[in-house]
């Protein structure tokens, strides 16, 4: 992402009389990011198209993210949201590595409307629930009617200030392989990966990430609360 992207503001249009502005300032959020070791050909069956392919972290390795969000205050809603995702890049451009996120189900259906049609993103309205206790959060998730994906995460105390970071998401917008660029707070609490807990349910889309390997034991795992994060207009890679 370049400086000109600050400086640029954009009007989209309107969906469902809201205002899309970019760019798009999300002023709360709390989210756990969390990372995987799986295998490569697993992973590049799950990315559609020719026009991304997955980053080899390792030989015959890819990294699985997963980031679990809980939108507080959010111009598109107060909306909870699960982001399935691989390391990859643009096709035969393996120095311009981001996340594609290969699915993203949301429980509100504005934003579900907002990140299909303005981001390209594969938003779908699902059962979602984020539930608090003092010590620890759990994210119950069921996909077309069936328990998908139960984790349960402590709410470890940062014990420094989150910091911000530059990247860009993948997608296909009409068909169109696309960049979209934020900055993002990660959470800097460091949860312990023997303290996740990971159940899968019945869902076609448990039998995705049983393909990964998963449940299984993150490579690394942060929550955060108070996070802000920066969308830009998407732009084509």
């Amino acid at each position: 992402m370049n400086s000109s992207n600050a400086a640029t503001t954009h009007h989209w249009g309107e969906i469902d009389g809201v205002s899309i502005d970019f760019p798009m300032v999300v002023d709360e959020m709390h989210q756990a990011t969390l990372t995987y070791t799986v295998p490569l050909e697993a992973a590049q069956a799950l990315i559609p198209g020719d026009g991304f392919e997955v980053f080899e972290v390792a030989p015959g390795s890819a990294m699985f993210l997963l980031a679990v969000v809980d939108y507080v205050q959010n111009p598109w809603g107060d909306y909870n949201e699960v982001n399935f995702g691989l390391l990859a890049h643009p096709t035969g451009q393996p120095e311009r590595v981001g996340a594609y996120v290969y699915r993203m189900p949301v429980d509100q259906e504005f934003t579900m409307k907002a990140g299909n049609q303005v981001l390209g993103l594969p938003k779908t309205v699902e059962d979602l629930s984020f539930v608090y206790t003092e010590d620890s959060v759990v994210i119950d998730l069921a996909m077309g009617g069936e328990p998908t994906m139960k984790l349960t995460l402590p709410r470890v105390q940062a014990t420094e200030a989150p910091t911000s970071t530059e990247t860009v998401t993948f997608s296909y917008l009409n068909g169109v392989p696309t960049e979209l660029p934020l900055t993002i707070e990660l959470g800097a609490g460091l949860i312990s990966p023997s303290l996740v807990q990971m159940e899968l349910g019945t869902s076609s889309v448990a039998e995705e990430l049983r393909s990964l390997g998963l449940p299984g034991v993150p490579d690394m795992a942060v929550w955060g609360e108070s996070l802000c994060g920066t969308f830009f207009l998407p732009r084509p890679v």
